[in-house]
């Protein structure tokens, strides 16, 4: 009985990273023995073990035979025969099929360290081609190690499993979830480089696939083209650090572009209005949290009227929050303003340049959370009819304001 460590954990030590999780995998032993030792039985699929102190996974060996379409269609074979090399050649990729033993010995027998050096990510074997996550995975380890490219031949392989249909068999929460995965990696946009690449992405987020070469008005979008500014835009928010909630409505944020008339290029007018329903016909397909789906719908409605909001009248600006609900969930009026902020900043030129809006419109905000409600309806109590009219007023009162001293200071207009 042999224990390793596998995976991730090996090649992120090799890379000089972090190692987050450790797995583990068991060659020459039983479940039984493993129980015996103590290990704690956790797998449904194939014998998986906790550790009796660490609580670190530890996999038994094992072999899978492909036995139906998508990802779940796989029989495992798992016994004390099985090689640790039978194990490591059904892993996705040769930088991910390393392991290193107790002695600290690093076996690599299908040059995984070689590919490290050289920035590549390659598959394996052609048992890569039967599971589909592993397109996700590769993109999503794009978006991690940003300056590794895909290698051909891997590549070619991916885009015949997406013409054979085998990315359709992908369930929403598994797209969701390599797809937030690589959103909070540190560049977003070589995910969906390398699944445009494939022609994987047509076929889980089409509404996104077809913004690029979609022309903008170069004076207001140096870049031109539709696509490129979304990438620059959920890079710039990977660059704040930012969460995945404002990440996914930097990237969500301008679909209705994709559905403008050709003949109206390069102007998009009205495209807010249809990129919510986009939006919401996204999250709903795939599964995406409400949080996350509530700030992308909110972004995608309201991000020209933030970059516009120095030109709105005091009781545009309140109508703004109240449509929002920026009262009761302020937290995520604020979320909108940076997710504004990256579509502003994530053009050529512009991501340095200023963004007045944010902190303008946040004391807005204020000015109008400073009215106090329950008093203005005390006032009214005699007209409760009038009631959500006053508290409108008063709070448009407080940010008028804010509105003229930003204008008496010279201030945008």
């Amino acid at each position: 009985m042999k224990t390793y460590v596998v995976g991730g954990a090996v090649r992120d030590a090799l890379l000089g990273l972090p190692v987050q999780d450790h797995d583990h995998v068991v060659v020459g032993a039983t479940p039984e023995q493993m129980i015996a030792q103590g290990f704690t039985p956790v797998g449904k699929d194939f014998p998986v073990f906790l550790h009796p102190e660490t609580h670190e996974e530890y996999a038994l060996a094992r072999t899978e035979r492909k036995t139906a379409p998508g990802y779940k269609g796989f029989v495992f074979h798992a016994d004390a025969n099985v090689t640790l090399e039978q194990d490591l050649i059904r892993r996705d990729l040769t930088i991910n099929a390393m392991a290193r033993g107790d002695d600290g010995e690093i076996v690599d027998p299908f040059d995984g360290q070689r590919d490290l050096q050289a920035r590549v990510f390659r598959h394996v074997s052609d048992a890569f081609a039967e599971d589909p996550v592993r397109i996700l995975r590769v993109a999503r380890f794009a978006a991690r190690l940003p300056d590794f490219s895909v290698a051909p031949e891997t590549n070619q392989l991916m885009r015949k499993m997406v013409d054979a249909g085998e990315v359709d068999a992908l369930v929403p929460e598994r797209v969701w979830q390599e797809l937030s995965r690589g959103l909070m990696e540190i560049r977003p946009s070589r995910m969906f480089d390398v699944l445009r690449e494939c022609g994987a992405l047509a076929r889980i987020l089409p509404e996104l696939n077809v913004l690029w070469g979609i022309p903008q008005p170069e004076q207001h979008h140096p870049e031109i083209d539709t696509g490129v500014h979304v990438m620059m835009v959920i890079d710039y928010a990977a660059s704040q650090g930012y969460g995945l909630a404002i990440r996914c409505a930097a990237l969500l944020h301008d679909l209705g572009k994709g559905a403008t008339p050709p003949e109206q290029w390069p102007r998009h007018y009205g495209h807010e209005g249809r990129s919510v329903q986009l939006v919401e016909q996204v999250c709903k397909r795939l599964k995406i949290p409400n949080d996350c789906r509530d700030l992308a719908v909110m972004t995608a409605r309201e991000h020209g009227n933030i970059g516009r909001a120095f030109e709105l009248r005091a009781n545009t600006l309140v109508s703004l929050l109240e449509r929002c609900d920026g009262f009761r969930k302020p937290e995520r009026f604020v979320d909108m303003l940076r997710a504004s902020e990256c579509d502003s900043r994530g053009r050529t030129g512009y991501a340095d340049t200023p963004f007045p809006q944010a902190a303008y419109l946040e004391a807005a905000l204020r000015a109008a959370q400073s009215v106090n409600a329950g008093e203005v309806a005390r006032r009214h109590a005699s007209q409760p009819q009038r009631i959500a009219e006053a508290i409108h007023a008063a709070r448009v009162d407080a940010v008028s304001q804010v509105v003229n001293a930003s204008r008496s200071e010279g201030g945008p207009a």
